[in-house]
């Protein structure tokens, strides 16, 4: 699973076949079937490049796109949330974060040894705590499009966007964000614990906001540019 997850996450349109196949090289050979499963263990899809880990309830209503052909000006228009997969030595935890689309700053963030709905409300919770958007957008999974976490949105006067189908690009930023936690973090590190790795976090996520600096915020750090215009 480590495996897996380190090497869909440099290369994200490899499916089981093209894992399995490398894995052998690695010489940790592993069948095509088993592959699979443990991709769907880890929320892994191939290709597009989006990870489903927040899968789809076919009874929740969906909402529309908003972000195509919208110009993202300015911090609080839009704010952008997801779910990924962090390893432990011991087995995983899920990870969900608030992040403004903007400034890349991000808002908020929580782990949670199961992908229920209330990690994401609380998340959402402490988030609104600080600011609100006027947009928020995330993929079609279940706890995105739970009453509970829509009926947040709503009642705080907050547009709600959701990704299309297939469409791998929608949530680009915290696909982006995602990959730097993943590369910059989590995989140097061995974390023993749920403690360490919450703390390990922390660390990071206040140096991504607050020391790590973007090309494209003209070397700025999110939180540079989110207070600044905020």
């Amino acid at each position: 699973m480590r495996l897996i997850d380190e090497e869909y996450t440099r290369p994200p349109f490899f499916g089981a076949r093209r894992l399995s196949e490398w894995l052998g090289r690695q010489d940790a050979p592993a069948g095509r079937e088993r592959v699979g499963r443990l991709m769907g263990l880890l929320g892994l899809e191939a290709i597009y490049p989006k990870k489903r880990l927040s899968l789809e309830n076919k009874e929740h209503p969906k909402y529309p796109y908003l972000l195509r052909g919208l110009c993202i000006d300015r911090s609080d228009q839009v704010w952008c949330s997801d779910i990924t997969y962090i390893r432990l030595r011991g087995g995983f935890v899920y990870l969900t974060a608030i992040m403004d689309w903007y400034s890349r700053c991000v808002l908020s963030w929580e782990l949670s040894n199961t992908m229920d709905t209330e990690f994401c409300v609380s998340t959402l919770d402490r988030a609104l705590e600080r600011s609100r958007p006027e947009i928020f957008n995330t993929d079609q999974g279940s706890q995105y499009t739970s009453s509970v976490f829509t009926d947040r949105l709503s009642q705080s006067g907050i547009r709600i966007s959701m990704d299309g189908r297939g469409r791998c690009f929608d949530n680009i930023m915290i696909e982006r964000l995602w990959r730097s936690v993943k590369y910059e973090e989590v995989y140097l590190k061995d974390y023993s614990s749920v403690h360490e790795c919450r703390e390990s976090l922390r660390a990071y996520f206040t140096f991504y906001n607050q020391e790590r600096r973007h090309q494209s915020l003209d070397r700025r750090t999110p939180h540079e540019v989110y207070r600044s215009v905020a």
